[in-house]
């Protein structure tokens, strides 16, 4: 019973998929992809944490509907590898799921038909299907009907105009072929595999350091002293680029894009090298036995504080950032340059929980990534292009128009009901008519499996809408 539900499946994939863009169609592929794991595994999708991943991957679904962006779909595609990779195994680190996931996905059937057994080094697939059998079942009596229809054709005209009547051009090859990728992809998903030794090592390694058989306090004396001497001038020289960098920030008065770009992107690219080398330096001297080491008061004082000192360093760059936002406006790339800074501090807190907590680096491997996928789920919960749009026309002091209108068509309408309220000019005017007409006529010309909350919730007349 279950093949047939496989069948079917991989029929509704093509008609939600084939031939169409992404809309609505994804969001019931999601819905379809849980009820289809909850049938073939049912225990597993009552695991609590497998619960949480499925209620994550639902809300991709939703913010696809309403969102209808780039970003919210490869943040559904990722928390379908999440979900698939923990059916596989839910004791495994995120970044675990999404290998599982993906290989799931990708080879799931070919694993399964041709698994190696490791003790015989032999396929053991022939077991159950012979696949030169079936070869020669379909290939071998396939030829010779054509061959004996060719030739009968010729020896007889009437059984010759009946052949000229067959016609499969009613057949639509590439839909067939589409379903059968289908098929593969629910037949994939039905058994999630593991990894190896990927899962089974994740498994075995907790997040704890603990001392090793060669602890010797005479080398750790040396390396101690070496650490406090490292961080201590580094401490002293961050300290200095701090204090000359908030009075450059409280004296002078920058005007100019370009300056301030300067400021921000500079800054920005000292953040990296200092947060990257500091954390190497921080996770060197923390990386074993100096950490049971009686005598490392002092060294551990010394990190938290440079710890804080590049906490300092973010907000200080934040400050720029948020400056040149409100002077020229919000962009992607200012944006980023925030979610980043929170990234960053992110990174710094947990090398701080690491270094007190005496943790080992495969903590800060699965709290960052999975932080960094609780990012990516909420940031695709936000319509950006809506919300640069608006900060920009009710906000900035300057912003670049041009800028607004080549982003996406989930701004048209905002432009549309402000264009006659801000001093543009008619070119822009004309420009943000045709953006707004061409995408009123692409949700008109929509098939139903690329709806999106747009569909239902714009007006004929935007200006009556909020």
């Amino acid at each position: 019973m279950k093949p047939l539900f496989t069948i079917i499946a991989s029929i509704l994939f093509s008609m939600l998929f084939y031939g169409k863009h992404i809309g609505l169609n994804l969001s019931i592929f999601s819905v379809l992809a849980i009820l289809f794991l909850g049938l073939y595994q049912p225990k597993k999708i009552k695991d609590k944490r497998i619960v949480l991943h499925a209620l994550a991957y639902l809300l991709t679904a939703v913010v696809v509907f309403i969102q209808h962006s780039s970003l919210a779909i490869i943040a559904n595609c990722v928390a379908f590898f999440t979900l698939v990779g923990a059916i596989s195994n839910s004791n495994t680190s995120i970044y675990v799921h999404w290998l599982n996931g993906l290989y799931t996905s990708i080879a799931g059937f070919f694993y399964r038909t041709f698994e190696v057994d490791s003790e015989a080094e032999k396929v053991n697939w022939k077991k159950d299907i012979d696949v030169v059998h079936w070869i020669k079942l379909i290939a071998i009596p396939l030829v010779f009907i054509i061959i004996f229809i060719l030739l009968y054709k010729n020896g007889n005209p009437m059984f010759s105009d009946l052949v000229n009547m067959i016609n499969f051009d009613f057949i639509n090859f590439q839909w067939v072929l589409f379903t059968v990728l289908g098929y593969f992809l629910f037949s994939n998903i039905s058994k999630p595999l593991t990894v190896e030794p990927a899962t089974s090592t994740d498994l075995k390694i907790n997040n704890d350091l603990s001392k090793s058989d060669s602890f010797s306090e005479d080398t750790l004396k040396k390396e101690k002293q070496l650490g406090t001497v490292l961080l201590g001038l580094l401490n002293l020289l961050i300290l200095f680029y701090i204090i000359t960098d908030i009075t450059y920030l409280v004296t002078t008065e920058t005007s100019s894009a370009s300056a301030l770009s300067n400021q921000v992107h500079s800054g920005i690219n000292t953040l990296i090298a200092s947060i990257l080398i500091a954390i190497v330096i921080i996770l060197y001297f923390f990386r074993g036995d100096l950490n049971f080491y009686s005598d490392n008061k002092t060294l551990k004082n010394l990190t938290f504080l440079w710890i804080g000192l590049n906490v300092l360093l973010i907000i200080l760059i934040a400050i720029k950032n948020q400056t040149y936002i409100t002077s020229f406006g919000l962009t992607y790339k200012r944006i980023g340059v925030h979610v980043y800074i929170f990234l960053t501090l992110v990174g710094l807190v947990t090398t701080f929980l690491k270094v007190m907590n005496i943790k080992n680096m495969v903590f800060l491997f699965r709290r960052n990534t999975q932080i960094a996928f609780i990012v990516l789920l909420l940031c695709s919960t936000i319509n950006w292009d809506r919300i640069i749009t608006k900060y920009n026309l009710n906000h900035a002091a300057a912003f670049d128009m041009d800028y607004l209108i080549k982003l996406s068509d989930r701004n048209a309408i905002l432009l549309y009901q402000k264009k006659d309220d801000i001093a543009i000019s008619d070119e822009n005017k004309n420009r943000i008519d045709t953006k707004y007409r061409a995408y009123i006529n692409k949700l008109n010309i929509r098939a139903w499996q690329e709806y999106s909350y747009e569909n239902f919730n714009v007006e004929l007349d935007p200006k009556t809408s909020d």
